[in-house]
This record gives structure tokens, C-alpha cells and sequence, in this order.
């Protein structure tokens, strides 16, 4: 079909590491290049754990059962042992991870898989290039994983999806997994005990959700710069102070310098209007610093994320070059709930000033003497008042839940696993509240637009100016009222196609960071 043809310009290797781009890159089919060095590896690690088995060496999940029943010997036949791995994890429930998401942990477990210290067979590798060739995507419900043992249970599904057994998506469609994998010319996969272990073993979704979110986060907080920038301008504030070189310099965070190094650029050519207090609102005079705290909060999430892309996640390894199999923890998904937790606390606060920045700019004691929720005609008309609510709504939903998710271990499994991380859960919520704040961005946007309309200066600053004609033709002037739902929704994506186009898109940790700033 159509949608599963596949260019292999660009094509993703399983030699190098992965790219963050390479996460959203495979929402859609793309090809995958097995090399030969790839195939050889895989390969004679696979022969190499033969060899451990022949010897009558105990190999976790090869030769035993799972998790708290590692004492007891698992099934003699390898299809039966692949069955016992899979059977007992169809346990979840809640409604499925986005498919593209999903497609990104596959993504993430072929490679970790590649790296050719799991034993598996060559064929699964294969059939994992294989479905992300075509827009298969495993259906994997929400709830059920505590990230400890990896993701045991989502992954399960997608195992079983795999093998024609519960449900998938092809090209967005969600369809019984036997069918979807007929339409996409695709055959069901066999597994031994090793490989249906080694493919739920990792923290390969909570990866990929991670990944996903730190994208989105980032998205959202340079647009929150580019917003900041323009809110200054519109009400004509004097951004030569709290954004002069020396005083952020003397501040002496990274980040800060970066953030008021962009906005400065945003602004070159701006004029102040002489009417402005002497102090702006913290929301306007402190955002270079709380910007910038968060910059920096998000380059410890860049790392926690290079080390995931680049790690083998899976128990037991093999190293076939000095004979030795060895069972750990290397599916641990601690430092990923550590991060996500972070990005949930960058969310809120970020959401947190772009709403206060909505609340002022609708105020007309702050803004200027502008019009009361910047209405037209108050009174009969009520301008911003609707969206300035639902963003609000959106700040408490983000507060809601900024509560570390990485602290609540429970001990389960017979106390197997009797510390957990909760990093699958963690990630899937900064996933959804990255989303949350792109519309936080869009209300205020919306709210930029309006002040013009009824009275706000047109932008002095060159920058600034192209960001509001790009914002008028996508949202008409409130006037008179209507729904601004689908506004803010529109204005959202704009927002990300004007961080693509500025190259915010090129990497996930922003800009070039070279000197900023001389201190």
C-alpha cells in the first residue's frame, strides 16, 4: 500500500547510536540498515548462548521461570518457554499508548537488541526492521508497568502483536493484530524463550516516551521565549534592562545566558514606550532566569536520554568474547523516572509564567490600558475571558500532577522487586503534559494577536513583528466573539512549525551552544 512505501534516504543503522530525531523520525515507515557487521554479532552471540545451554549452564528465563519463580525450571520446549515468557504479562489495561510512541520503543528495543549482547535470534531483529518498514504499530495499553524488569507488560503486548495475538494499528487504524499484520505484508514472528524475554526485558517504551516528551518540552519552552519577546514589545517594555548582558552574566547560570541571548536577538530594533514602570512584573522581568533554570533542567534530561539511546537494556547479557553470561539489573529504568519527573516540574512552571503572562496581558491595570480581557466591546463582547479560564484549567492540571512518580516504589513480585522506579509511568505523564503546555502557549498567542487588535502596539522589533503577521493569518481578530478552541489548537501548530523553521527542530538540545555571552 501506498503509505507503507519507504525512502532510504537518511536510512537509520544499528551501528551508531540512536539520534533523538530518530524517535519521531520512525512515527512513519522508514527503513532500518542491517549491516553486515550487525548481523554478525547478533548472530554469534546467538550461538554463543547455544553453546551455554548445550552446557547445561543455567540461563534466567532460557532455562528457568520468571521473575519471583526464577527457582523453578521453566518449560522444556523453546516455543512453550516463549509462551511461558508472554502468557502471564497479558495483565494491563487502560487505554493504549499513542502508536507513534510505540513505534519509537520498537525502535529502541531492535537497536538495544543489535548491539548483540542478548542471545536473540537474528530473525527477530528482522522482523522488528521489518514492521517499521510498513506504519504497523503494536497496540499497548497504558497501565501496567512498573519499569522495574523493564517494561514487562507493555512490551508484552507488543510481543504478542507481533505474533498476530491482540491488536494493532496500521496506517492509524486499530485492527486485530493477525489482520494488521496481513494487510502490511507482514509474517507472524517466532520466538523461543530468550527472544520473547529479550524483546519485553528493557525499558525500550519508557525511552521512547521520554524521548517524545523532552521533544515537546523543548518546543514549547522556545516558543515560550519567542512569546515572552513579543508580550515585551506589545506592551512596549524597556527589555534593555532586564535583559542587558552584564546583569544576566552576573546571574552566572548557563541557561539564562542562553534564553536572554534569544530573546535579545527576537527583540533587536525594539523600542520601549517610555510608559512602562521602572520594574516589569516578575512574569516579564524574571523570565530570562526561570527560562533559563529550566534550560538547564532540560539539558540533564538530554542526558539521561543519550545514555538510554546508547545503552543495552535487557537481562541477562552475553559476552561471548570472555564467556560470560551475566544476570543484573540493566533494566532498570531509574535515571528515565528521574528525568521525566524533572520535565514534569519544567512543565508546570513554564505553564505556570506563560498563564501569568495571559492574566496580565488581559489585565488593564498591567497591560496598558488596554481593554478588560482584551474584549472588542466589553461587556458585550468578552474577548480572551474563555481561554484565559481553560489555560488556567490546563496550569492546575500540570500542578495536579507534578508530584515525583520516580519516589513511589512499591514492592511486588514476592519482593523480587521490591525497589521500583515507576519510569514508564513517569514518562507516559510528561508525554501528556508537553502536550498540555503547547496549548498553555497557544492561548497566550491567541492573546498577543487580540491585544493588537484592540489597541497594543505593533511590534517595534523586527523579529517580533514577523511572529505576529505569522499569528494573523492563522487567527482572525476576536470581533466579535466566537469559540477560540480550535484557535488555540491552530496556533499550537503553527508555534511548532515556526520552531522547525527557525532549526529549533535540528537537535533536541537546542541551539549551538557556544559562548552566549562573554562573562
Amino acid at each position: 500500500m501506498t503509505s507503507n512505501t519507504v525512502t532510504e534516504i537518511d536510512a537509520i543503522d544499528l551501528i551508531g547510536p540512536l539520534h533523538p530525531a530518530d524517535l519521531r523520525r520512525v512515527a512513519a515507515a522508514v527503513h532500518i540498515e542491517v549491516t553486515a557487521a550487525v548481523r554478525g554479532r547478533v548472530q554469534g552471540c546467538r550461538s554463543y548462548l547455544r553453546g551455554v545451554l548445550d552446557g547445561d549452564r543455567t540461563v534466567y528465563g532460557a532455562t528457568t521461570g520468571f521473575g519471583a519463580l526464577v527457582g523453578f525450571a521453566g518449560r522444556d520446549n523453546d516455543a512453550d518457554q516463549a509462551d511461558n515468557t508472554l502468557a502471564h504479562l497479558g495483565a494491563g489495561q487502560g487505554p493504549d499508548i499513542d502508536p507513534a510512541v510505540a513505534r519509537a520503543a520498537m525502535l529502541v528495543r531492535v537497536w538495544s537488541l543489535a548491539q548483540g549482547a542478548s542471545g536473540v535470534s537474528p530473525h527477530v531483529v528482522d522482523a522488528l526492521v521489518a514492521m517499521l518498514a510498513t506504519t504497523f504499530a503494536p497496540a499497548m495499553p497504558r497501565f501496567g508497568s512498573v519499569g522495574a524488569s523493564g517494561d514487562l507488560i507493555p512490551l508484552a503486548y507488543a510481543t504478542q502483536s507481533l505474533r498476530g495475538q491482540g491488536h494493532a494499528y496500521l496506517d492509524g487504524e486499530r485492527l486485530p493484530a493477525a489482520e494488521a499484520l496481513r494487510r502490511a505484508g507482514l509474517r507472524p514472528l517466532t520466538l523461543d524463550g530468550r527472544d520473547a524475554l529479550a524483546l519485553v526485558n528493557g525499558t525500550s517504551v519508557t525511552t521512547a516516551a521520554l524521548g517524545t516528551a523532552l521533544h515537546d518540552v523543548r518546543v514549547a519552552h522556545r516558543s515560550a521565549q519567542r512569546l515572552a519577546a513579543l508580550l515585551a514589545d506589545v506592551l512596549g517594555c524597556d527589555t534593555h534592562q532586564f535583559l542587558h548582558p552584564r546583569l544576566i552574566a552576573a546571574y552566572g547560570h548557563p541557561g539564562a545566558v542562553e534564553v536572554a541571548a534569544r530573546m535579545r536577538g527576537l527583540l533587536a530594533g525594539a523600542r520601549p514606550s517610555g510608559s512602562r514602570p521602572l520594574q516589569e512584573a516578575y512574569s516579564i522581568r524574571c523570565g530570562p532566569q526561570l527560562l533559563g533554570a529550566a534550560e538547564g533542567a532540560l539539558r540533564y534530561a538530554d542526558t539521561v536520554l543519550a545514555a538510554d539511546l546508547t545503552g543495552v537494556s535487557d537481562n541477562p547479557l552475553f559476552f561471548p568474547d570472555d564467556d560470560l553470561v551475566l544476570h543484573g539489573g540493566n533494566f532498570f529504568g531509574q535515571p528515565a523516572a528521574f528525568a521525566a519527573d524533572v520535565l514534569a516540574m519544567v512543565t508546570a512552571q513554564v505553564g505556570n509564567l506563560v498563564e501569568r503572562q495571559l492574566d496580565l496581558l488581559v489585565d488593564p491595570a498591567r497591560n496598558g490600558g488596554l481593554p478588560p480581557m482584551l474584549a472588542a466591546g466589553p461587556g458585550q463582547q468578552h474577548g480572551l475571558q474563555g481561554a484565559q479560564l481553560a489555560a488556567t484549567a490546563l496550569v492546575a492540571q500540570l500542578r495536579r500532577e507534578v508530584a515525583p512518580v520516580s519516589s513511589q516504589s512499591l514492592p511486588t513480585n514476592l519482593h523480587n522487586q521490591d525497589v521500583v522506579p515507576f519510569g514508564t509511568q513517569a514518562a507516559l505523564r510528561a508525554v501528556d503534559q508537553a502536550r498540555l503546555l503547547r496549548l498553555i502557549c497557544g492561548s497566550l498567542a491567541v492573546g498577543l494577536r487580540q491585544a493588537v487588535h484592540v489597541g497594543a502596539r505593533r511590534p517595534t522589533a523586527p523579529g517580533c513583528a514577523q511572529l505576529l503577521d505569522q499569528l494573523v493569518e492563522v487567527v482572525p481578530a476576536i470581533d466579535p466573539d466566537r469559540p477560540l478552541d480550535q484557535d488555540v489548537r491552530r496556533v499550537a501548530d503553527l508555534l511548532d512549525h515556526v520552531d522547525e523553521a527557525a532549526g529549533g527542530g535540528s537537535t533536541d538540545a537546542g541551539p549551538d551552544r557556544q559562548a552566549a555571552e562573554p562573562r
